[in-house]
């Protein structure tokens, strides 16, 4: 019994943030269909070839990895050469399976493998209790930490260039970059698409929505004040590091995230002196779908400048005749 014990013992304190204890190559769209229904046990799960030919240009792996002890579920996407790759971690957003990386949110592992193509390795969680993993949805919570732990994992992955490191995310995910942004100081570039920064707004317009999270988050019944302030990036700016360009894209016809969001933010990070670049996409959606690729175009451009080119951090110090 003390030796199961001690073996029992070994084996948790042998476990750190960011260990990958599961990784599968997924090499086209069948199989990672039969990746998604073995590993979520979902019957149906069907991917558009089209959607997912980019698979093919690069090695995607569905992995397991540790967060605060917990077997959190995502996927690891690294270009096919054996080169040095500067990283994204890729935040998606929705909340528990609505929004997953496998189901229907605006960025999916098929948008993930055209951006890795472009020299980029990728990482990105489902988020505790989602896609199989195990623990408990926060919406903001502790599952940031599923975000920060992917550090760990990023520093033992032979191809990765860690002095280069961005992050970029959509809806809720902007909002869990945003909050990311606070905590570590290892990002050298962000970028977020309809970006969720102001919960108490975005609930006060969409009741609905509030409500679900309220049932769904138990911590919300608990303090609703505190969760919804903990989790608005519009009141964390003034612990938002200078040297971090941002790059915000947003549709001026999102009705989930309504455009106002972003432009309140832009004056926050115009107040303290943040360096950021807003793009409105005028009549666009929350998917910015009706103009797919000026946003990957956009994307692209944004990590070259910061990641690869080492370019140097915007002067945001008011001058000029």
């Amino acid at each position: 019994m003390v030796n199961a014990l001690l073996v029992l013992s070994f084996i948790t304190m042998a476990q750190k943030n960011g260990d990958i204890i599961n990784k599968i190559s997924i090499q086209n769209s069948e199989e990672l269909s039969v990746y998604v229904k073995n590993t979520e046990n979902r019957t149906n799960a069907s991917f558009n070839k089209e959607r997912y030919k980019s698979i093919k240009e690069i090695n995607l792996f569905g992995i397991t990895y540790y967060s605060d002890g917990l077997k959190v579920n995502g996927f690891l996407l690294i270009p096919n050469s054996d080169e040095k790759f500067p990283v994204i971690i890729y935040n998606r957003g929705g909340s528990f399976n609505f929004g997953s990386l496998t189901t229907n949110g605006s960025i999916r592992l098929g948008e993930l493998a055209k951006i890795s193509a472009q020299g980029y390795i990728i990482v990105a969680s489902q988020y505790r209790g989602n896609g199989g993993g195990e623990g408990r949805e926060e919406f903001g919570g502790s599952d940031v930490n599923d975000v920060l732990n992917l550090f760990p994992l990023i520093d033992n992955l032979p191809q990765a260039d860690i002095e280069n490191i961005g992050m970029f995310g959509w809806s809720r995910g902007g909002m869990m970059t945003y909050i990311s942004n606070t905590r570590t100081n290892r990002l050298k570039a962000i970028a977020v698409g309809g970006a969720l920064s102001d919960l108490k707004s975005s609930f006060d317009d969409r009741p609905d929505w509030g409500e679900y999270i309220a049932d769904s988050v138990s911590l919300y019944k608990q303090n609703e004040e505190e969760f919804l302030n903990s989790r608005s990036a519009i009141n964390l700016v003034d612990k938002f590091p200078l040297g971090v360009p941002i790059l915000m894209m947003h549709g001026t016809s999102d009705w989930r995230v309504k455009p106002s969001c972003a432009l309140a933010m832009a004056l926050e990070f115009d107040k303290y002196r943040i360096p950021y670049k807003l793009i409105m996409y005028d009549g666009a959606d929350h998917a910015i779908l009706e103009h797919k690729q000026d946003v990957f175009d956009q994307l692209i451009n944004w990590f070259d400048r910061f990641l690869k080119n080492n370019e140097p951090v915007p002067d945001m110090k008011y001058h000029g005749k």
